[in-house]
């Protein structure tokens, strides 16, 4: 079998019937894995045919750790159990210091970190329960560096790497690797929309970072953990 091969794996997806979420789902299920899509409400009708197995799993809040909890047993049950975890579920919002909220700065903890915490916890035991368990975490450039109305989010998003870090360490003893990507512009119709007069070539496609993804869930990356990859096209 090839190594990059997911054959036979079981991935959870969250916020997964978003752009990014979807792209994802469509890699992981061309490299063979069976996929579960993991979010508030979806058009499964919508759906491509190569995702006409994905386990569907709605009305989910994940900031919530019981929601959280329900989302993984549900899986679980319907099939048989999981392999990995992809954190995608996540916000943006832009807003200066000087103009904006501190309600704002809770609300990107919620969704970009508490969201990810509820999920891992929640799939804790089943990725322990046996050899190569994986969690991938969506994090993003600017949590390297912020800039100018990017103070909520990349402090976010900065924690969420600091999860990542010692999540990895808690768990490399189980086989269980814990890694994050940091994408610099994903290439959505939403950021189109917000930013028209960009160069959209510059920008990384939703498949090439799903296939980086895919990389770090395959038995290739066994070795990397507690990483944080830069995903950054040509930004």
């Amino acid at each position: 079998m090839n190594s990059l091969s997911l054959e036979g794996k079981i991935v959870a997806i969250t916020g997964g019937f978003g752009s990014l979420g979807l792209a994802t789902a469509r890699v992981l299920a061309g490299r063979g894995a069976r996929v579960a899509l993991v979010g508030h409400g979806a058009n499964s009708d919508a759906l491509p045919a190569l995702l006409d197995n994905a386990c569907i799993v709605t009305g989910i809040d994940l900031t919530d750790a019981k929601s959280a909890q329900k989302a993984i047993d549900t899986i679980v049950q319907r099939t048989g159990g999981l392999d990995a975890l992809v954190n995608v579920a996540g916000a943006f919002s832009w807003e200066t210091v000087a103009d904006g909220s501190a309600d704002t700065w809770q609300s990107m903890f919620d969704v970009n970190v508490k969201t990810a915490l509820n999920a891992s916890k929640a799939a804790l035991a089943q990725l322990s329960a046996k050899e190569g368990g994986r969690i991938v975490n969506i994090g993003a450039l600017a949590a390297m560096k912020a800039g100018t109305g990017m103070g909520a989010y990349a402090a976010s998003k900065a924690a969420l790497l600091r999860l990542t870090e010692a999540l990895a360490e808690e768990l490399k003893d189980r086989g269980v690797t814990v890694n994050a990507v940091l994408p610099s512009i994903i290439d959505t119709a939403s950021n189109r929309r917000d930013m028209p007069a960009a160069d959209f070539s510059r920008w990384v496609q939703p498949e090439a970072l799903g296939a980086v993804i895919a990389f770090l869930l395959s038995p290739d990356a066994q070795c990397i953990t507690g990483a944080a990859i830069p995903v950054t096209g040509r930004v």
